[in-house]
């Protein structure tokens, strides 16, 4: 009598968290901490953003900072409060900007992987994403929220 075993499911990749800007359009909230620790419903943004993450299974951030870095670290900690495993990439005292930050990050992060702005809370299917990646055989994938101009100009056409 055969056995069937359950097919085990395919690991997420990690993804990359980048908060390490100095979010001037946010002043003056973020003179004295960093966007993602700004309160949405009673708690850091970046509580939600990781929760967020950790039930579409993915376990491992890698935490690209900045300004006001070790604020993020000292609230953030392992992750394990939020149901994940994560890290830190620091950009030290000059800031690389988004490619500089994710070259940094890179020894921690494997391949492939995610990067995620630490201000977005993206109502997607991460596995969805990494399947249609795998699929295409491409260097790389985009997601984008059709904003259609309701909160900004729109700048993906």
């Amino acid at each position: 009598m055969a056995t069937s075993e359950a097919a085990e499911p395919k690991s997420m990749p990690r993804v990359a968290v980048l908060a390490g800007g100095l979010a001037t359009r946010m002043l003056p909230l973020t003179e004295a901490i960093p966007k993602s620790l700004l309160p949405v419903a009673g708690e850091p943004f970046v509580a939600h953003q990781l929760r967020l993450l950790a039930r579409q299974g993915i376990r491992e951030v890698v935490m690209c900072v900045g300004y006001r870095g070790e604020m993020i670290e000292e609230f953030v900690r392992d992750g394990s409060d939020f149901g994940c495993q994560v890290s830190y990439a620091f950009d030290g005292d000059k800031l690389r900007g988004t490619g500089g930050a994710i070259k940094a990050a890179l020894p921690l992060l494997g391949d492939p992987f995610f990067v995620l702005y630490g201000d977005s809370y993206l109502l997607t299917s991460f596995a969805e994403v990494r399947d249609f990646f795998e699929v295409q055989g491409l260097p790389g994938v985009m997601t984008i929220f059709k904003n259609e101009n309701h909160w900004g100009a729109s700048n993906v056409d």
